[in-house]
């Protein structure tokens, strides 16, 4: 261990010894001018390092150059030459100084110094790596490979003082009453071994992202107590082959030697992931450890106190032997939180905000349906951060309303200037939506309208239900299509001329259009059929590029095609019948968003107030029609046990002809303006 170093400090101490204590260094033309004079006593020339050693009568000083002072150089002073001046040198010696000659070395190395020489940088260079891979090894916690490599680089949390409990988790109560199962499963275990119960040995939470899954894995072990190892499924692989398997087994190693204990996977797709379809070059690597976390968690006897928790967005891609009993047991759904669930995770997020006393976050939670829990933190957060920016001490219900709208569009645009024309625009594109909204009979109020740009958008429509809901209507899907279109229809009846801005629109109505024909089976045409891919059978198609083929003929698709066309023609044509029918109230509404920009849900009502309703749609004859063709459930119609309701609740689409320029008359309407293709 001292070798090197030793070595090292003989060779650095060395050159300083002889540069502090040998002859002065002069330069060459100072020893020429020295030997042309009468002042030197003895020469000795070195040959093998061309260096000429001088002792002088008397003590020499440099003389000053420039800037340069004088400086004493003593009696012993040398300078070297070039191989070129060897010979001036010599004969110069020869003249000056023949009487008391000079002596000529010319040294040979010695053995000892030809192997040092040949050896030592070796020596050096072997040490160095050495003590760069000790260094390594003491830096990454152990031997397990170059660098700790197949270490698991997973994270130990303060079980004594646990940071978060399920105090701290709001807004997913089955879940939590699930998880404090299994919290007394590693608080309690003999209260279930005694009843012959087998403990669990994975847990699976699965949904959207942002819904509190890693908050509950954390609470749990913070309310048991236990030692909680936190690691994401993308930190198990690298770039050596074998690594993830053998960090896989270092995770459970330390886990059981520390049980009872709690493992976290984030995001285990990444790693537990289908086999046999990954595409890319780490898909063997994948697979591999993947086997080894089945193994180790079959590996499992009745005693061992471990569970493991894991955590996805994809449930769908999951290997199915990841996911069967006596692996993750119990699989939790996480979703987006109900009115309650919102309500009490504002509470829990509001701790330490001081706030108005006219903040009522029940009604805050109204206003943001589907958002989760990091969204709802979101919200006050940037509340607080808008609050701070004004000076202000109190966060106030205009601050939670900005915030708001900063988390669904965006932040304000405050330096974008449109011009009059743009406006214009603008409003009666929002208008276009907000009048379609209100005069529809099955979507969602419209709370807010407004033409102030955020994020990419020029202004937005909001409409926000007056409740969860957890399914649709088709009557519901299409309302959703003709809101959708209102922007752009608005655009061509005023102005002859739309613009780009429907795009967006256009999109999702489509998309809508898509699933309603190939997956919710809204299309009699195509009939209660799932086409597409379906259920993800595997990584293909969004992971690693592969390709999933539809399912489907060529003359289905054609139809799938007409079908949606149909859809969103049949929109487009209710949009103009509404526009048209209150042409008033849109050039009303678009006066007034130009003058003040933003309405709210009050001020939309007064100008809505005499919006004609659109008529409601005939009943959905899909039904019928079946039972028509022959016996439907086995029974013909009215015998009974097999009558098929008639459901008149349940609404129709009217596919009408269009004519030979593509244009759909507007009925009911008198002198209503054509759609132009």
């Amino acid at each position: 261990m001292w070798v090197l170093p030793a070595l090292v400090l003989v060779v650095l101490l060395g050159s300083t010894i002889s540069t502090l204590f040998g002859p002065s260094q002069i330069d060459t033309s100072e020893g020429m001018e020295l030997l042309r004079g009468n002042t030197v006593q003895r020469v000795v020339v070195n040959d093998g390092t061309q260096r000429v050693n001088l002792t002088l009568k008397e003590a020499y000083t440099t003389p000053a150059r420039g800037e340069l002072p004088a400086e004493p150089r003593g009696k012993e002073v040398s300078f070297v030459y070039s191989q070129a001046q060897a010979s001036g040198v010599i004969d110069l010696i020869n003249r000056k100084v023949p009487e008391q000659g000079y002596n000529t070395l010319n040294p040979q190395p010695s053995v000892l110094t030809s192997i040092a020489n040949l050896v030592l940088p070796m020596v050096i260079f072997v040490g160095g790596l050495f003590f760069l891979y000790r260094y390594l090894l003491k830096n990454s916690g152990g031997l397990g490979g170059l660098g700790g490599f197949s270490k698991a680089k997973a994270k130990e949390f303060d079980h004594e003082n646990p940071t978060v409990t399920f105090a701290d988790v709001a807004g997913e109560d089955e879940a939590v009453e699930e998880l404090e199962e299994i919290r007394d499963f590693l608080t309690n275990p003999s209260k279930y071994t005694e009843l012959g119960a087998r403990i669990p040995r994975g847990v699976m939470l699965y949904g959207p992202p942002g819904t509190g899954k890693t908050l509950l894995a954390r609470a749990v072990a913070g309310e048991a107590k236990v030692p909680f190892f936190s690691i994401s499924g993308s930190e198990f692989v690298e770039m050596y082959a074998g690594v993830g398997a053998s960090r896989v087994r270092d995770l459970f190693v330390r886990a059981k030697a520390a049980e009872p204990a709690i493992i976290f996977v984030d995001e285990i797709d990444a790693v537990g992931g289908s086999r046999g379809y990954a595409m890319g070059g780490g898909g063997e690597e994948r697979e591999q450890t993947l086997n080894q976390m089945l193994v180790e968690m079959d590996g499992f006897d009745e005693r061992t106190s471990v569970i493991v928790i894991a955590a996805t967005n994809r449930p769908d891609i999951l290997d199915s032997a990841l996911l069967r009993p006596g692996r993750f047991d119990r699989q939790i759904s996480v979703e987006a939180p109900d009115l309650k669930g919102r309500a009490a995770i504002l509470q829990v997020h509001a701790k330490g905000k001081p706030m108005m006393p006219d903040v009522d976050l029940t009604a805050v939670a109204k206003r943001t349906p589907g958002f989760t829990g990091a969204d709802l933190a979101n919200v006050l957060n940037e509340a607080a951060l808008l609050t701070a920016r004004e000076n202000a001490d109190v966060i106030d219900i205009r601050a939670i309303d900005e915030a708001i709208d900063r988390v669904i569009a965006g932040p304000q645009k405050r330096t974008r200037v449109m011009n009059e024309h743009d406006k214009l625009v603008t409003a009666y594109h929002e208008g276009g939506h907000a009048l379609c909204a209100a005069a529809l009979n099955y979507t969602d109020p419209v709370t807010k309208v407004t033409i102030l740009p955020r994020g990419r958008a020029l202004g937005y429509t909001m409409v926000m239900p007056s409740e969860d809901r957890y399914s649709r209507t088709r009557n519901q899907l299409l309302d959703d299509l003709v809101y959708a279109l209102g922007g752009r229809v608005a655009e061509e009846l005023v102005f002859r001329d739309p613009s780009t801005g429907a795009s967006n629109d256009i999109e999702n109505a489509t998309a809508n259009a898509r699933k309603m024909v190939t997956d919710y089976g809204f299309s009699s045409k195509i009939g209660n059929v799932k086409l597409g891919g379906g259920q993800s059978d595997g990584l293909t198609g969004s992971r690693y590029g592969g390709k999933q083929e539809a399912p489907v003929s060529g003359q289905v698709a054609a139809t799938v095609d007409e079908e949606i066309r149909a859809l969103m023609d049949h929109a487009t044509r209710e949009a103009w019948e509404i526009l048209t029918r209150n042409r008033k109230v849109l050039d009303r509404l678009a006066g007034r968003l130009l003058e003040a920009e933003t309405l709210l849900e009050d001020e939309l009502a007064e100008i809505f107030h005499d919006v004609v309703k659109q008529p409601d749609r005939e009943v959905w004859n899909y039904l019928n029609e079946a039972a028509i063709e022959g016996a439907v459930f086995g029974h013909p119609i009215g015998t009974g046990e097999g009558e098929v309701p008639t459901t008149p609740s349940a609404p129709v689409v009217e596919l009408e002809e269009h004519g030979p320029d593509g244009s759909t008359p507007v009925e009911g309407v008198e002198g209503a303006d054509q759609p132009q293709e």
